[in-house]
């Protein structure tokens, strides 16, 4: 599996580093978090001998390291937007930067406050710009800091855990590898699809009632 030897070949640099990058700077939107860290749980667990015949990484260094990554991430984040994020809202998409997922960040953000900080982290493309959002905003970093540690632990830890924990309960787990992976990718992308779609279904709706409003006066 490409994933599985992209992050036996990484190692504990590599992935520390993928996880700050995609919460602390602006190009980390499109790295795949979630199903890195339930494959390196995997890879820390006895069933990863299935694949390579010696140990690849110690649990405990690996939920320590990415959960000091995941926080570390986000206090960048936060500190970026308090300091210069409110010029974000005036730049142009880029190839690293989509303005729609800042705007989406701020929206959920000033729906559901603080819960977002947490909530994001298992958000792909949200979870890049919450921290953002939270800095431009009136949110008191030690505020922050308190949603912060707990979606990074419930992140960081929670997911490595649920991948050493399927690798060591179920027998030869590396066979459905590939499909919980799949799985965990369509469960993080399913909550801002679903929001995307319905903003878009309300605004179908507001625009058709606004055309029949607009025709009702008309006709009268």
């Amino acid at each position: 599996m490409d994933l599985t030897q992209f992050i036996i070949t990484i190692g504990y640099i590599g992935v520390f580093g993928i996880i700050f990058a995609e919460t602390g700077l602006l190009v980390g939107f499109f790295l795949p978090g979630d199903s890195m860290l339930f494959t390196a749980g995997f890879l820390a667990s006895p069933a990863s001998r299935a694949i390579i015949d010696h140990d690849i990484f110690s649990l405990p260094v690996l939920i320590v390291g990415c959960f000091i990554a995941a926080v570390t991430g986000d206090t960048v984040g936060y500190w970026f937007g308090h300091k210069v994020g409110r010029r974000l809202f005036q730049r142009e998409d880029s190839r690293f930067f989509k303005k729609k997922y800042l705007l989406q960040a701020q929206h959920l953000y000033e729906k559901h406050g603080g819960k977002i900080i947490i909530l994001a982290r298992f958000m792909p493309f949200v979870r890049t710009f919450a921290p953002i959002v939270a800095g431009i905003g009136t949110m008191h970093y030690r505020r922050f800091l308190s949603f912060n540690v707990v979606g990074g632990a419930l992140w960081a830890i929670g997911i490595p855990l649920l991948g050493y924990f399927l690798g060591s309960l179920i027998p030869d787990v590396d066979r459905y590898l590939l499909p919980i992976i799949i799985l965990i990718v369509l469960i993080s992308v399913a909550p801002p699809a679903i929001h995307v779609l319905r903003d878009r279904m309300a605004e179908r709706s507001a625009k058709k009632a606004a055309a029949a409003a607009e025709e009702a006066d008309t006709l009268s």
